[in-house]
């Protein structure tokens, strides 16, 4: 329901709201996000030979990734909670960034899009290899994170043109 203005998620006084979704039909609703943390070479390679004091980087970065992404509703303010949510977390080096790729894949039965879950998986991921890495690279940079596509709902399928 949208007020008068058009905004979801303010009222007709300005206040925030939530969205009610108890009308809307339970489809299956699916999103990709990605993103990038760029690290110098010997960084880089460090982490892949599992040289860093505080363990697996990517072993651990892919579990933050998926316990980020299962407590959206507690980071975003007006995001729905979702119950059974599926969430797949990858990350990969890459030699020629260099640095680290990640990407999440949401999935769930619902009403409501799983897209905020996507972006906070890979966000969180990607932090925690800052984390885990900030010691011996302060200068990483984090970047490049946005939805690839996404599944489901009223407004149907998307597609990045990247």
């Amino acid at each position: 329901m949208k007020d008068s203005e058009g905004l979801t998620h303010i009222d007709n006084e300005g206040r925030p709201r939530m969205v009610d979704v108890s009308e809307k039909e339970q489809t299956a609703r699916h999103a990709v996000a990605t993103g990038r943390i760029i690290t110098s070479p010997e960084t880089l390679k460090r982490i892949m030979t599992g040289d860093v004091r505080k363990g697996s980087v990517l072993q651990v970065a892919e579990l933050a990734g998926i316990m980020g992404g299962k407590k959206t509703h507690d980071l975003i303010p007006l995001c729905h909670q979702l119950n059974g949510v599926n969430i797949t977390m990858r990350l990969e080096a890459d030699p020629d960034l260099p640095g680290i790729v990640a990407q999440a894949e949401v999935t769930v039965t619902g009403q409501t899009g799983v897209e905020m879950e996507a972006l906070t998986a890979v966000s969180v991921a990607l932090l925690t290899v800052y984390d885990m890495a900030k010691s011996m690279d302060r200068g990483m940079r984090i970047e490049g994170i946005h939805l690839l596509s996404k599944k489901g709902g009223r407004s149907g399928s998307w597609t990045s043109n990247e």
